[in-house]
Order: C-alpha cells, then structure tokens, then sequence
C-alpha cells in the first residue's frame, strides 16, 4: 500500500483558469469536474464553478485545485507554499519560467549558499511557490 501527498489548491472564481495555465506548465491530463456535474449547489452562479480539478503531470506530479463556494470563508494564498526540488535543472528551471508568466517575484532564481539554485515567486493566481535546483 502507499500513500502520496499532493498540494490542493483553493480558489474563489478561477480554479479552472489557475488550472489551465498549471497544464501549460507542467503539462499532463487535467480533469475538471463543476458543482454542476455533482449536483452540489443550488446557487446557480456557483453550477460552473470547480468543485474538483486534477492535474496529472507525465512525472508524477499531480496538483489539485476547486473553487471555494461563496458560503465559505476564503483567504487567497493562505499560508502555504508550494515547492518544487531536485536535480533535473532543465525541468526545474522550465517550471520557474512558467510560473514566473505574470509573478511577482521574491526571491530571483539563483545561486545558493548551499551551491544549488533557489528562488520564491507568488504566481499571478497567488500561490506562492519555491523552486530549489540541487547543486
């Protein structure tokens, strides 16, 4: 039996966006179910929004995300932070360039004290994200 541990995302309104621009960083099969689909809501502004995305990336990575519903108290980025870490530098620096489309960067991909390579973003969805490249 194992067990695997992937980030789920929330969102208010653009789960589904957030999404789609996650798949043209990563890439991989992303499934999308809407409260709709489910029969979960009976506020019909919410029927389209996700009530379930998932992001299947050919690596193994696998990111998941919905829309938080109106009902529900919602703080953009709570405080979490999402990294990505390991030795293939042309995957980890691809993914940085992706995410860095419309970021707002802390912490610029570079050199670190520990010789490998590191940088912060909060990407334009507001999810804070670090990429660490070993050295």
């Amino acid at each position: 039996m194992s067990v695997i541990l992937n980030p789920y995302l929330s969102f208010r309104d653009n789960a589904r966006e957030a999404m789609e621009f996650y798949q043209t960083v990563f890439s991989g099969d992303l499934t999308v179910s809407t409260f709709r689909d489910f029969h979960m809501s009976e506020d019909e502004s919410e029927l389209d929004k996700v009530m379930h995305s998932q992001l299947d990336a050919p690596n193994g990575l696998v990111l998941m995300a919905s829309d938080t519903p109106n009902r529900m108290e919602y703080t953009p980025g709570g405080s979490i932070t999402v990294s990505l870490s390991g030795d293939d530098e042309p995957s980890l620096r691809g993914y940085w360039d992706g995410l860095a489309a419309g970021a707002s960067i802390t912490q610029p991909l570079e050199k670190a004290i520990w010789g490998g390579s590191f940088g912060m973003l909060i990407d334009r969805f507001g999810v804070s994200w670090m990429v660490n490249i070993n050295g």
